[in-house]
């Protein structure tokens, strides 16, 4: 195997194992606050709907964990492996926030197996509910972590070079780049929406099944508010971001926009082809991107016209930003509607056909967070480090990647049918109807 076909086969691997990773990262960060909340709604109102809903959901967070373990192990793995060069220039640099990743995940997990071994064993509830503060702050904090490095990959700061070396090392400065504020925040709170629409699906999908209980309609309510709400949080975040790659990585804005000529009142161009250089059906948005950029629809907006050809970002990337937009743009919508009916008593928002538009968005909003991902490593081509080293230069010359590309394919295949397969089994042979009424019978029993 070529120099050319390992870095082709290594990039290949990467992009695999962290689009399989984020599924379950994703509703690994989500998921616990998902979980608190409930709880706490449940003590507030003393509704026990609401402490079964935080307890079931907390049963198949379990599975979702351990599968989330074995690929963010496979990750590191893949670091040291697959970009050995890259590990060898800036593993000083990167190593205290991917110790500190790990520590949050023990962190997170030491009291997640208290939690759920403590159930129905606190008289008091909300002893019970502090043990999922920081199970959250583990989860949460372990996404903080990871989303450090990444983002010093985009905004390498907290070291000198000297002959080809690193020297003067800072591992704070590291972490603390300009990239880490705004890439830390769209991770967490988009992982916070995706959670809420992904339960807020399984909800509406019982409801379609014929599964009319109480239970799942407050499930469908909480999930959908939190939802609207971290959607609006996201587009917020969405904008800072913008502001960032205007001022940090203007040729990654650029390309996602295909602003190919730097020019003052720029449009943003949604949507559209290119052919021969030239965009066509698109939809223009007048002063857009220079409001995006600046906050100035007369803002001057860089374009691709000022940096290397070789240094240009891949230009399907426009199409990475527009399915994340659009998407997180539907979801927002789709959760204000629902929001709005449900205290208005609309009765179209507890149809079948827009239960369904529910349903739909588990896997809408899971490939908004895919788009993203893709969105953010494809746009920081052709570095591994911007402006440092390559992604050519940084990878492994092994013959072997292409086997290992393989191998990691058909395992990530038997997790991801086993995980299904698992979480089907735990809720379909223990459907909420027959645990509420199991508990009614304990509850019986106690009176008498």
């Amino acid at each position: 195997m070529g120099n050319e076909e390992a870095v082709f086969y290594s990039r290949v691997l990467t992009e695999l194992t962290l689009t399989f990773h984020i599924i379950y990262a994703t509703i690994g960060v989500g998921i616990p606050l998902m979980i608190m909340i409930a709880q706490w709604v449940g003590i507030k109102k003393n509704d026990e709907h609401y402490i079964l809903l935080a307890r079931r959901w907390a049963r198949g967070f379990v599975i979702t964990v351990a599968v989330g373990v074995v690929t963010g192990t496979v990750i590191g793995l893949q670091l040291s492996l697959l970009w050995p060069n890259f590990m060898e220039f800036a593993g000083n640099v990167i190593a205290l926030p991917l110790f500190m990743e790990t520590f949050a995940f023990f962190f997170e997990a030491i009291f997640l197996g208290i939690y759920l071994y403590t159930w129905d064993r606190f008289e008091n509830q909300k002893k019970h509910l502090l043990l999922l503060v920081p199970v959250a702050i583990g989860a949460s904090f372990s996404a903080v972590f990871i989303t450090m490095v990444n983002a010093f990959m985009n905004a390498p700061q907290g070291f000198d070079i000297v002959n080809g070396e690193l020297v003067n090392i800072n591992p704070i400065i590291a972490m603390f780049n300009p990239a880490m504020p705004t890439k830390v925040a769209h991770v967490v709170i988009t992982a916070y929406m995706t959670a809420a629409f992904v339960l807020a699906a399984i909800a509406a999908f019982r409801l379609l099944k014929g599964s009319d209980h109480i239970y799942h309609k407050k499930a469908l309510f909480l999930t959908m508010k939190l939802g609207f709400i971290f959607s609006l949080a996201t587009a917020l975040i969405g904008d800072f971001s913008g502001k960032y790659l205007a001022e940090y990585q203007p040729e990654k804005l650029a390309a996602a926009e295909w602003h190919f000529e730097t020019q003052e009142n720029a449009p943003l161009i949604l949507l559209g082809v290119l052919s021969d250089g030239e965009v066509k059906y698109a939809l223009e948005i007048p002063f857009g991107l220079s409001m995006l950029a600046h906050n100035n629809p007369k803002a001057e907006v860089i374009g691709l016209d000022q940096f290397p050809e070789d240094e240009i970002p891949p230009l399907y990337i426009h199409y990475l930003f527009n399915i994340m937009v659009f998407i997180g743009m539907w979801m927002t919508i789709l959760s204000a509607l629902y929001w709005i009916g449900v205290n208005r008593g609309w009765r179209r928002v507890s149809t079948k056909w827009f239960r369904w538009l529910i349903v739909l968005g588990a896997p809408l909003t899971m490939i908004a967070i895919e788009s993203g991902w893709w969105l953010a490593e494809v746009g920081r081509q052709p570095w591994i480090l911007r402006k440092i080293m390559r992604v050519e230069d940084a990878a492994t010359t092994s013959g072997q990647v292409d086997l290992m590309l393989m191998l990691f394919a058909l395992l990530y295949l038997i997790l991801g049918v086993g995980s299904i397969v698992v979480l089907r089994r735990m809720f379909f042979k223990n459907p909420v109807e027959q645990e509420l009424a199991d508990r009614d019978i304990e509850k019986g029993g106690e009176v008498r």
